[in-house]
């Protein structure tokens, strides 16, 4: 009988208030205290418009709340802004973050809007090769100075403004003034991961990535064991991923400037897990030539080839320098359209099975290199997706005792 009158109860219980989207109230409430009147029917019509064209969405990287491209952008949100005092626009700022961080993700103190990479420099026809996030619109807090020299200095990195997050349990920070974040990424992010972990005891398993940005692939091989050779242009996300290891507790060492004149040996004799050269990794494949040589990664067993539109201009170095290791993984990241995917898998193999074929002699050879996956990653543009194809390579010249 009790558990009768309990359910008739909970059946005429009054529903639990909509949440409302934390955006939509801050924009409410500066309606209501901030903006100024007009006529009524004008105000309510632009009040309307105003709710129904700001976003929804958003995602926290502490301290930063990241609003979608496009945000605040319509005619009537540029007219009301531009209208307003500074003031006024940092009060709607304000209330945004102050609404945000009622949700329990995280307290943020900084609002910009995604406004995407640019594949050119400002003005420039050069190529961002860098990747640098020039197309950020900063809405409120201070994100760094605003100019620093081409190779910034120890204090331009304390200077700057750094926000982090958490992915498949590892931690990533960068400077979103100067370095991008590609959170689609965490799904390939967790596939590495699902990879063997060398043997334990064997310090002499290595992976490379020649695209090493923030430390996106190169934390998960470190989280696999592996020790990481790693090469990356852009000072900032060196640092970015300088701190991000040190987050993780992994030893790290950034080699630059002078120090790039100094020999392999001497270079890996420290045996930090991740060593990062801030050069061009056009370097790399004579780099571990010579680490090779002097006896030194030898088992390089993964390789990341992870730049878009295509990272096929190093694929051949990523050939050679797995040539000692009994099994390689080559990942090789490429922009495909979806009715290419298949074609573009079998003019890899064939690349591939021709490299093997001239190293050989033209006999076949001991190498086998095969296409054994391609991963769909995410959508780049309609109808063209990024995919990874991975090539595993076997037959190296080392045994699986060998150093």
């Amino acid at each position: 009988m009790a558990t009768q009158q309990l359910g008739h109860k909970n059946r005429h219980s009054k529903p639990k208030p909509r949440q409302v989207n934390p955006i939509t109230a801050a924009i409410q409430s500066w309606i209501a205290t901030t903006l100024p009147s007009t006529e009524s029917e004008t105000q309510d019509s632009r009040n309307e418009n105003l709710l129904s064209t700001a976003p929804k969405r958003f995602t926290i990287y502490e301290p930063l709340a990241l609003l979608p491209t496009g945000s605040f952008t319509s005619e009537t949100w540029a007219s009301v802004l531009q209208t307003c005092d500074e003031a006024a626009c940092n009060s709607l700022w304000q209330s945004i973050l102050k609404e945000i961080s009622k949700t329990g993700q995280g307290k943020v103190t900084h609002l910009a809007v995604n406004e995407g990479i640019p594949l050119h420099k400002d003005g420039e026809d050069a190529e961002n090769v860098r990747r640098s996030p020039s197309g950020l619109r900063m809405l409120f807090g201070d994100f760094g100075p605003a100019r620093v020299g081409e190779q910034p200095k120890g204090s331009d990195f304390e200077d700057a403004f750094w926000v982090g997050t958490k992915q498949n349990g590892i931690l990533q920070t960068w400077a979103p003034r100067w370095t991008m974040f590609s959170r689609g990424n965490v799904k390939e992010k967790a596939r590495v991961l699902g990879f063997n972990r060398p043997p334990a005891g064997r310090e002499d398993v290595w992976a490379v990535d020649l695209y090493a940005g923030i430390g996106y692939f190169v934390f998960s091989y470190a989280a696999l064991g592996m020790r990481v050779l790693c090469w990356e242009i852009n000072p900032w996300s060196v640092e970015g991923l300088r701190r991000g290891a040190e987050a993780n507790k992994w030893s790290v060492k950034v080699i630059q400037g002078e120090d790039l004149a100094l020999p392999m040996k001497t270079l890996l004799a420290g045996g930090e897990k991740i060593i990062v050269f801030l050069e061009s990794n056009e370097r790399a494949s004579k780099r571990i030539a010579e680490a090779q040589s002097a006896g030194l990664a030898s088992n390089i067993s993964h390789v990341n080839c992870g730049f878009l539109p295509t990272s096929e201009p190093v694929w051949e170095s990523a050939w050679e320098i797995t040539r000692l290791a009994p099994e390689a993984w080559l990942h090789l990241h490429d922009n495909v359209g979806v009715a290419d995917i298949e074609n573009r898998r079998a003019a890899i193999q064939a690349t591939f099975t021709t490299w093997a074929a001239a190293a050989s002699g033209g006999r076949g050879g001991s190498r086998v290199p095969s296409v054994e996956h391609v991963e769909q990653v995410k959508t780049f543009a309609p109808g063209v997706w990024h995919c990874v194809f991975d090539v595993c390579i076997t037959g190296g010249s080392i045994s699986n005792n060998g150093t």
